[in-house]
């Protein structure tokens, strides 16, 4: 099992705080559950707080903030499988892009 972040991908994400999501790209895609993905943008400065385009599955997702140590402790039924990162993903265009066609078609297809 891989780590959730590494030192590289954190420090490319709090590079990320300040910059507008019209122009930068995430960092890193994360899943879990089978309908869970956040697109990672960017980090604050307390190594928890992500800013982050969000799927639950519902069909809305959205740009928004979530907690690495919630995302760390998350459990999925029915093996109790945690949240991973797509080691092999890379953004191909800014968050803004992303965000656009997720409203769109109801979901991350990144």
């Amino acid at each position: 099992m891989h780590k959730l972040l590494t030192k590289p991908i954190i420090r490319k994400l709090k590079l990320n705080w300040d910059k507008d999501y019209e122009h930068c790209r995430p960092v890193a895609k994360l899943f879990g559950g089978g309908a869970c993905t956040w697109l990672v943008m960017a980090m604050d400065e307390d190594d928890d707080t992500l800013l982050a385009l969000c799927d639950l599955g519902m069909g809305s997702p959205e740009m928004g903030y979530v907690s690495l140590k919630e995302l760390q402790s998350l459990k999925f039924p029915p093996f109790g499988l945690p949240v991973e990162r797509d080691i092999y993903w890379e953004a191909s265009q800014s968050m803004k892009k992303y965000c656009d066609e997720a409203r769109q078609n109801k979901r991350i297809t990144a």
